[in-house]
């Protein structure tokens, strides 16, 4: 009654997709089982929230697995942001192709402890000097692979900010060599690649 109607104009013919018969698919048909499973993959959407929180937990599981192995075998994708990118894995080879005396800083403070618990003063006395000997040649160290390190990567990453590396790269070597995540990918003394990508 009140409607406005439209002019009707001819409707134009719908042509359905016919696949053409000389053209393949280029995959096989799956079997009835496998489409489905697939079906069945497709239609299990979760619907209340504590499906939803199961999801959510897998994907973190999955997702944490996959960074783990990331860790073990150095493969990019998966690693955290802090270590992505050619400029940390260049850090990472640099400090992990040199021997540093940063290394044994762990183990000496140990042994510290352990002199400085016993009853002799002797000992807790050379105990307290090899610490201070110990820090004073890790400061030098931790100099000296800055200044080598900035060298390298303004030389390498000439457009590349340099913010943090230091910290990365000291944070890195005060780890014993079997510690560090991810892995060591090279050995000590290994020549570096003059490209990375």
């Amino acid at each position: 009654m009140f409607r406005r109607t439209k002019p009707e104009t001819a409707a134009e013919p719908v042509v359905a997709d016919v696949p053409d018969a000389s053209q393949k698919k280029g995959r096989p048909t799956p079997s009835r089982k496998e489409a489905e499973a697939l079906n069945k993959a497709r239609n299990k959407v979760p619907r209340t929230r504590k499906e939803q929180a199961a999801a959510r937990r897998l994907a973190r599981s999955d997702s944490s697995g996959k960074m783990r192995e990331a860790m073990k075998s150095g493969e990019e994708r998966y690693l955290p942001a802090r270590d992505k990118g050619p400029v940390k894995r260049f850090i990472r080879d640099f400090v992990d192709s040199k021997f540093s005396f940063i290394e044994v800083l762990i183990p000496v403070m140990l042994l510290v402890l352990v002199l400085g618990w016993s009853g002799s003063a002797a000992l807790r006395s050379f105990a307290n000097t090899a610490l201070l000997a110990v820090l004073l040649v890790i400061v030098v160290e931790v100099v000296r692979l800055r200044f080598r390190l900035r060298q390298e990567l303004t030389r390498r990453f000439p457009d590349e900010s340099l913010k943090g590396t230091t910290y990365y790269a000291v944070a890195r070597s005060l780890q014993m060599r079997f510690m560090r995540l991810p892995k060591a990918q090279v050995k000590i003394g290994q020549q570096l690649p003059e490209r990375y990508r």
